[in-house]
């Protein structure tokens, strides 16, 4: 195990005199809020919400604020005498002051309106301020060079992404706009042709259950290797990008981009995967009448490819973000979880980095609105078990985390794969399980592995009689959320 970092402490006084400037800062603000909040009760629980200590700059205010949180906590009253008292206790009195700087406190207050206003100032005058102490650590860190810059890049990508996670504040909203938003959402989805409020995954039987990919979810899909997770998912990707034409994000941390491509071109066109990987030669000129064909439609397609290895979690926030903010992305995919990084502090300690990155996964889809499908592998027990292979919730490799912050977990399981008795059906015979699905059905979708394209089909809907039904239904596909 690797050892953990050693944390560089900052002091912001002394960098400040280094620096030749005072660190950002309100203390006329603090004061005044401080004011408020023993002289207003009201405000308390407003400014509590959004602060914290270390929002104070000056330590005695950073005191005060603290003696006045453990009143509230208590649900006591706030006063000047009750906070007289509670630093009293704690052996605090003579350090802010003494009862005279609260008395002095009293006369800074400015209009309970600007309580909130005030509040918004000292929450960007800490958020300064912390960054200045990430930018001296990251630069003494480089200074140092005692850390691989692979390392270093993360570590300030972590810390950047800490500070904007703890300081996100959501606000409540009340019920009667939330019902507008669940109706607008409603009314949308009586609208489409297609019966869907997500987006389509291109597989007719698996949109039944789940009426689309629903913004905000995390959707986990897994598989023992060469199961064809990569395939399922390339050719939802395609489905969803030529078919519905819906923007589409797809993070490859396994394969290059021009591996993909070469698996989409063998599905799109039907062309055997011996020639398109070149192992034997296009003798017939209408292979390549073909291929350029299908090439101009793929070339068209809303799809993005990134196959940045060993992609940190912090990467794949920025770069999620940016394609959503400038490509209108609507569904993004990862093949595959394992493969990405998590906190630095947490390497060598997999389970615990796995649960970072699945949790981060959510949370990003969550806070960008669009569904996360990321592919995770299984335990090697689905093999050695006696009876069925049939994956199930308790198989998902390193961490019971991905189970617990996924909407939807799905199970790719191919009975000839394992050479068991259930392989009798057809050739290619698959079914999806979906085996957790927060807010719909749960079950088994027949479908087929077509081994010749390497690509996934529903068990019932030939390819072309489905792509022909998406055609009657429409090939544009315009989401708004």
């Amino acid at each position: 195990m690797p050892a953990r970092k050693k944390e560089i402490k900052v002091d912001l006084p002394q960098l400040a005199v280094e620096m030749g400037r005072k660190p950002p800062q309100a203390i006329d603000i603090e004061e005044a809020v401080l004011a408020a909040m023993m002289l207003d009760s009201e405000c308390i629980n407003d400014v509590l919400e959004s602060l914290t200590p270390d929002c104070f700059y000056n330590e005695s205010n950073k005191k005060i604020f603290v003696a006045i949180t453990a009143i509230a906590s208590r649900n006591d009253k706030v006063d000047i005498l009750t906070v007289a008292d509670e630093l009293s206790k704690t052996g605090d009195l003579e350090a802010v002051g003494g009862a005279s700087y609260l008395s002095a406190l009293s006369m800074k207050i400015g209009a309970a309106a600007n309580t909130d206003y005030h509040t918004k100032i000292l929450l960007q005058k800490y958020i300064q301020r912390e960054l200045i102490s990430i930018s001296y650590r990251v630069q003494k860190q480089s200074f140092e060079d005692s850390m691989p810059v692979d390392d270093l890049l993360q570590y300030a990508q972590q810390e950047v992404f800490v500070l904007a996670e703890r300081n996100m504040k959501r606000d409540t909203s009340p019920i009667q706009m939330v019902i507008n938003q669940a109706i607008d959402d409603i009314q949308k989805g009586q609208e489409r042709q297609d019966g869907l409020s997500g987006v389509p995954s291109g597989y007719a039987n698996i949109d039944k259950i789940t009426y689309g990919w629903q913004p905000s979810d995390l959707i986990i899909l897994a598989a023992r290797p060469s199961v064809g997770k990569t395939a399922f998912v390339l050719t939802m990707a395609r489905n969803m990008a030529v078919d519905y034409n819906v923007p589409v994000a797809f993070f490859s941390l396994e394969m290059s981009q021009t591996q993909l491509v070469k698996r989409l071109l063998v599905s799109e066109t039907g062309i055997p995967s011996d020639k398109i990987w070149g192992a034997k030669k296009f003798n017939d000129p209408q292979d390549w009448d073909t291929l350029n064909e299908r090439i101009g439609k793929l070339s068209r397609a809303p799809l993005w490819i990134d196959d940045t290895p060993s992609l940190s979690i912090y990467e794949f926030r920025s770069k999620a973000r940016r394609l959503v903010q400038t490509q209108n992305v609507k569904m993004i995919i990862i093949d595959y979880l394992q493969l990405m990084t998590g906190p630095v502090e947490l390497r060598g300690m997999r389970e615990q980095e796995v649960s970072a990155i699945s949790r981060a996964l959510k949370s990003i889809a969550k806070d960008l609105n669009v569904p996360i499908l990321a592919l995770s592998q299984l335990n090697r027990s689905v093999e050695t078990r006696g009876g069925s292979k049939r994956p199930q919730l308790s198989d998902l490799r390193e961490s019971g985390a991905i189970e617990q912050d996924a909407d939807i977990v799905m199970f790719i399981h191919r009975p000839e794969f394992f050479g068991t008795a259930e392989a009798d059906a057809y050739p290619g015979q698959t079914q999806l399980i979906i085996a957790k699905h927060r807010n719909g059905e749960t079950g088994d979708v027949e479908m087929r592995f077509v081994a010749s394209e390497v690509r996934f089909e529903d068990a019932n809907v030939h390819y072309q009689e489905y792509e022909s039904r998406m055609n009657d239904v429409g090939t544009s596909f315009d989401m708004e959320y």
